[in-house]
């Protein structure tokens, strides 16, 4: 039963849009919208839940795909900043995650004459550190 029902969905949906990135924002949209008006009975916050209900509907059952498909890469573009905002941001706390389990056994020094980072082992004692840039030698404690 549930099979055939499947299948006429399917066959129903075939030719049509679907969903895309604009519509999962217009659910979340919808779905903030409602919860919002149910702590703050405003009147219009229900209309416009109910008018991204309707837009995402109408752009999941369309069948100008072509149009669709440019509003899609519209709204890629307009949030394309706020994406690769966060996307930075996840890449960068990672990887100071990464860098400071890397380096837990390590100090890391900077040459007095060049500024180049040197990464020298823990607990060696004093040594002598020979810069690879500039072969400038100095006195530290690991």
């Amino acid at each position: 039963m549930f099979d055939r029902l499947r299948y006429k969905f399917m066959q129903f949906m075939q030719g049509r849009y679907g969903v895309d990135q604009l519509n999962r924002f217009l659910s979340l949209a919808c779905l903030v919208l409602i919860v919002v008006q149910l702590f703050l009975p405003v009147r219009i916050l229900w209309w416009l839940a109910l008018a991204c209900l309707a837009l995402m509907y109408f752009r999941m059952f369309s069948r100008n795909i072509a149009k669709r498909y440019r509003e899609n890469q519209q709204w890629m573009e307009f949030t394309s900043k706020l994406r690769t905002f966060f996307t930075d941001f996840r890449y960068n706390i990672t990887h100071l995650k990464e860098n400071h389990e890397r380096n837990k056994d390590f100090h890391i020094y900077k040459c007095p004459r060049c500024s180049q980072k040197i990464r020298i082992p823990k607990g060696k004692g004093h040594i002598m550190v020979r810069c690879p840039r500039c072969g400038f030698e100095f006195h530290k404690k690991s």
